[in-house]
Formats: C-alpha cells, structure tokens, sequence
C-alpha cells in the first residue's frame, strides 16, 4: 500500500524532483502508518496480498474463458433452436473460509452466461440455470480451486 500512495502521490505532482520524491515518501509513510494503526492494515498483509496477485492473476483469466466457453454454449443452444428450455435451481454448499472467497465465487456465477446466484448465505448458495448441464462443475470446478488457493495462509 506504502509503494501505491507513493505512485499515486508522483502522478497527481505530474512531475519527480528531489523534493516531490522526499515530501511523497514522508506523507506516503504518514498515511501508512495511520492505515495501519487504525484500519486494520498491516505489512504482513501487504506481502501476502503481493505473494498472491499471481494466484489472482490465474483466477481472472479462468473465468475469462469460463465466460467464454459459457457463452459460446449458451449461443449455440439459443441459436439452433433445438431445445426446450429447462431451467433448474439447485442449492449447494461451498467451504470458503474469508467472505471475499464467497462473494467472487458467487459473482463468478453470476457473469457466466446461464447463471446467476439467486441466494448466498454463508458457504450455502442457490443457483439458477437456464440447462442442468450448466450445473455440473458448478461447486467443485476451476474458479473453486482457484479461490482455495487463494484463501491458504489465511
């Protein structure tokens, strides 16, 4: 967070001098230590957070082509005109531990196309879909996998 205050403190000066450089660092950590102090922040979550942008990194591109493949499938059945259309609901159970981990996995289902999460308390979620066949990895495919790597070391 120390490194983003600063990076946000150069571009709103528009410009890098000695003394733009110096009165950045010295109210960049002013803030920081204020962060930390009051708002539950702290150095040891500011690593972890850096330690796993890649895995969050990886998240964002499986659920690029989640999206992807959902859609692709979704036109198909749309466009061949061929089936009826059979929607179902199911309710399953997740074990995420952090309330983040279950808010992206329920927003995940959300942006595939076919889905949405009508409900979500705690680890429990209820899904509808347009296809049963939209439901199969549903509570147990690559975005889930994803997000408990996520949440180890938590």
């Amino acid at each position: 967070m120390f490194l983003l205050l600063f990076l946000a403190w150069v571009i709103f000066n528009g410009a890098l001098t000695w003394e733009i450089a110096f009165f950045g660092i010295v109210i960049s950590a002013a803030v920081y230590l204020f962060a930390c102090r009051f708002m539950d922040f702290s150095v040891r979550k500011d690593l972890m957070c850096i330690k796993k942008t890649g895995i969050f990194c990886w998240f964002v591109a499986a659920l690029f082509v989640e999206i992807v493949k959902a859609n692709l499938v979704t036109a198909k059945w749309i466009l061949t005109n061929r089936y009826e259309i059979e929607p179902v609901l199911i309710t399953f159970t997740m074990h995420f531990k952090t309330n983040i981990a279950r808010v992206l996995y329920a927003n995940s289902i959300t942006l595939t196309p076919g889905t949405i999460t009508v409900k979500q308390e705690g680890n429990n979620y209820t899904v509808h879909a347009l296809e049963r066949s939209y439901t199969e990895d549903i509570n147990g495919g690559i975005l889930a996998e994803i997000l408990y790597k996520l949440e180890e070391g938590i």
